[in-house]
């Protein structure tokens, strides 16, 4: 899949919002990739997601694992192009569990997706969930890899978008120096000390 028709996509869907953010990693931008519009269009979900399915199909993926809520319908989507199972992982007392009768079982080969990368923080959660269970993370895939490749993950980390967002500390952002636009904490994942 090309680069032109990835923005494409992202342009149609809506995804690509611009104003004053709170990132989940606690960082400030002034861009917010809102990647889960892509899920309310399957054609969308479904040429992306095989586009990032692709770039694992000489791995063997016995299950697909993603971060809820951003991930589920990923996870199913880039499993079924690589037609295996798929779990998604969701917070409990405030760390990633698997619930519903998901397991990974020891040697068991994981890939974990998340539709946006900027730390990596979530999917590193569920990597130590996948490591503890005695899984095997087989790789990373993102659909929107907003660190441009600088996340490592200490696995074959790839994407079907890399880009380079601007994202700042709270202390350096431009943003609040100019104090002009308010910020919005547009993800789902609360921050301490947020509402």
């Amino acid at each position: 899949m090309t680069r032109e028709r990835v923005e494409e996509i992202l342009k149609e869907a809506g995804v690509l919002l611009e104003g004053h953010f709170l990132l989940t990693s606690g960082k400030h931008s002034n861009k917010y990739l809102q990647c889960a519009k892509i899920f309310r269009f399957t054609k969308y979900s479904e040429e992306l997601c095989a586009a990032l399915a692709q770039q694992f199909a000489d791995d063997r993926v016995d299950v697909v694992i993603g971060p809820a809520m951003g991930a589920v319908q990923m996870a199913y989507e880039v499993s079924r192009s690589l037609e295996c199972e798929n779990f998604f992982a969701e917070r409990e007392d405030g760390k990633m569990t698997l619930r519903r009768g998901f397991a990974v079982t020891p040697g068991m080969r994981c890939l974990l997706v998340e539709d946006v990368v900027t730390t990596g923080g979530s999917v590193k959660e569920v990597a130590q969930l996948v490591k503890d269970a005695g899984g095997v993370v087989v790789g990373i895939g993102s659909i929107v890899d907003r660190s441009n490749g600088k996340v490592d993950f200490g696995v074959p980390f790839r994407s079907v978008y890399p880009v380079d967002v601007a994202a700042w500390e709270e202390k350096d952002c431009p943003l609040c120096k100019e104090g002009k636009i308010p910020l919005v904490k547009p993800g789902s994942r609360k921050l301490p000390g947020t509402k």
